[in-house]
């Protein structure tokens, strides 16, 4: 009776009998398993962060400075013109109507202190879209009276920025930047 053949296996017996596992022996983990895993899972990160950075580059429509250090060097110009302009005391005021065939028409009237109309000035506009500078679009503006502007332009429905620049032998003596919604 107490033969080698009468002890119980503490397995339990051949894989077959394990619960669960339905007749099959488990796979045993190598170290090739392990190196083909950890390069499938940085294959697919890779993967997701190339498409994710292509569609971010498709999509930039750029920046407002194309240099900020330029733009730093500049500045004291800038406020220095601003003051300037703020002490001629002008009155410019555009107004954006809709025309025909989904055209934006843009007036401008521009006074000086007294209310005369500015003469002897050069007058440039343009829409420039907030979120992609490549929809922005430039007007051509005449003069059709003394001081009054007018053009026209086709803009998509939304938010716009207007610049109006006025300038005389080169100089700008105006600008102006205002946001403009067009239905």
């Amino acid at each position: 009776m107490g033969g080698m053949s009468d002890k119980i296996d503490a397995t339990g017996g051949d894989a077959d009998d394990l619960p669960g596992l339905g007749g099959r022996k488990p796979r045993e983990l190598t170290g090739w398993t392990v190196l083909a895993l950890m390069i499938a899972f940085f294959a697919v990160v890779i993967g997701v962060n190339a498409i994710m950075a292509e569609a971010a580059l498709s999509t930039f429509g750029g920046v407002e400075t194309e240099s900020s250090y330029q733009a730093g060097q500049t500045f004291a110009h800038d406020v220095a013109m601003a003051k300037a302009q703020d002490e001629q005391h002008w009155q410019v005021d555009a107004t954006v109507t809709p025309g025909a065939g989904g055209n934006a028409v843009l007036d401008i009237a521009a006074r000086d202190t007294a209310g005369a109309p500015l003469t002897g000035l050069v007058a440039a506009a343009q829409f420039a879209r907030p979120i992609d500078r490549r929809l922005d679009r430039t007007i051509a503006l005449r003069e059709d009276q003394p001081g009054h502007f007018r053009g026209s332009v086709e803009l998509a429905a939304g938010q716009w920025d207007l610049v109006l620049d006025l300038s005389r032998a080169g100089e700008r003596l105006f600008r102006s930047k205002n946001r403009v919604i067009i239905k």
